[in-house]
């Protein structure tokens, strides 16, 4: 990080807090959808089996054994096309400024069974990059070996290995941000939120090893390194959004997962440890994440369909080095720092047609003006998220039961951002100032699928 001369002075919006806003707004915006079609070819049942909503992205647990045994279930009618295309429509209303309407993004997915114990599935992405242009992107992927139908002291056992790269989207449960497309935005975050600035997320390769016990028990260990900077360019992504050079990275998850038919349950904890030069011949950091997490899914008959989760990730900092403090002239950055995500979420899905998303995200963390910025020290922030959606195809009763249409509408509510509900920027008197509230919107999304 570059050495700041100017004196403490009054903080006053400018691009850098404007652009951070924009930021948060479209990272929340930001839903994965992981319902391919190409799945429900392969297998023979709809997409509604294995997603509450037919279209993703929360497993039902139908779905996620059908993850953890690598995407390799068939229906025995021989091969299928792997192929599945995604297009999404977005039109971005904010409380202030221009509103949008884009085709953001255009997926192929490349998804299913290579073998009996081989399968897998890797995105690759073209995203709207604004003036009618588009950056294609190799995005998720997860391919895994596994092998079934073992037993151990007398109880059932499944052993697998995926390789992909973003650490926590291979998860089953798919509670943490990677997977669930909740995250919070904003000046940081923890190394599982694919939100956060150089965010590990595609950006990284990784081979972890896991085994489901007496079909209660799971249990993951792995690592990651970095991809070069030059494969990452080659895959589609910025300079800017460089994670860094990783080392001695761990990952561990342990859970417990109860299936009751009509209702599953789970918990579990997370821990990912990596040291980190960003940039790359910068000091070490090391950087140490632990997280739980829940969750309670009621299936009951598929009328009435009630999913929540809570997920609770703290990451401590030990900075390689401490630069000037800006806004203190002869103090210098703290040696450590911290940040948290918290995220509860909620959706009622009726029919497995309509349904309704609230979610309230909260990010916490240390002050700290010189890693982050003068204009945006404080990572605090909350936000809400309402969603209304209504996905008519992908179950058996379904006009189409292998494709599928979700039409989506979002509210934003932002409740604090830089630590503050009002003046966010610290607008000096005599400046308008730019509340949290103003950097509200709605978001309306039309996704296809096929």
């Amino acid at each position: 990080m570059g050495p700041f001369s100017f004196r403490r002075r009054a903080r006053r919006p400018g691009r850098a807090g404007w652009g951070a806003a924009l930021a948060l707004l479209l990272s929340l915006a930001s839903h994965g959808a992981h319902a391919i079609p190409a799945f429900a070819r392969q297998t023979g049942a709809s997409c509604a089996d294995c997603h509450a909503g037919s279209y993703g992205p929360a497993l039902t647990p139908y779905g996620m054994r059908f993850k953890l045994g690598g995407y390799t279930d068939t229906d025995g009618k021989g091969t299928k096309i792997p192929l599945s295309l995604q297009l999404v429509e977005t039109h971005v209303a904010p409380a202030k400024g221009r509103g949008t309407t884009d085709l953001t993004e255009g997926d192929l997915f490349i998804g299913g069974r290579l073998t009996e114990n081989v399968g897998g599935i890797v995105k690759v992405q073209a995203v709207h990059t604004g003036h009618n242009t588009y950056n294609t992107q190799l995005s998720s992927v997860d391919v895994r070996y596994v092998a079934k139908e073992l037993t151990f002291a007398g109880k059932s056992a499944l052993v697998g290995v995926t390789v992909n790269n973003s650490p926590g989207f291979q998860d089953p449960i798919g509670a943490f941000p990677g997977f669930s497309g909740i995250s919070q935005g904003g000046r940081t975050g923890t190394l599982l939120n694919p939100s956060a600035p150089n965010a590990l997320n595609n950006h990284v390769i990784g081979a972890s090893l896991y085994t489901v016990y007496d079909k209660v028990w799971y249990a993951e260990a792995g690592t990651y390194r970095s991809l070069s900077q030059e494969g990452q360019d080659k895959l589609g992504f910025s300079p800017g959004s460089d994670p860094g050079h990783l080392s001695n990275t761990g990952y561990f998850r342990l859970a417990y997962m109860k299936d009751m038919r009509k209702q599953f349950f789970s918990a579990g904890v997370v821990a990912l440890t990596t040291k980190r030069r960003l940039p790359r011949a910068a000091p070490t950091d090391e950087l140490n994440d632990y997280g739980y997490d829940l969750t309670y899914q009621y299936l009951g008959n598929r009328e009435h369909i009630l999913q929540a989760s809570y997920v609770n990730i703290y990451e401590h900092r030990h900075f390689g080095s401490r630069p000037a403090n800006p806004l203190e002239p002869g103090t210098l950055a703290p040696a450590h720092g911290s940040a948290r995500d918290e995220i509860m979420s909620a959706t009622y899905t009726f029919r497995q047609t309509y349904g309704i998303t609230v979610s309230h995200l909260r990010g916490t963390g240390s002050d700290d003006p010189a890693r982050y910025s003068p204009v945006l020290p404080d990572p605090d922030a909350t936000t809400n998220f309402f969603t209304i959606f209504w996905a008519p195809f992908g179950k058996d009763d379904a006009w189409i039961t292998k494709g599928n249409l979700k039409l989506a509408a979002t509210w934003f509510r932002t409740l604090r951002l830089n630590g503050r509900s009002s003046n966010i920027f610290g607008a000096p008197p005599g400046v308008q100032p730019l509340n949290a509230k103003d950097i509200n919107g709605f978001v309306v999304t039309a996704s296809l699928a096929f």
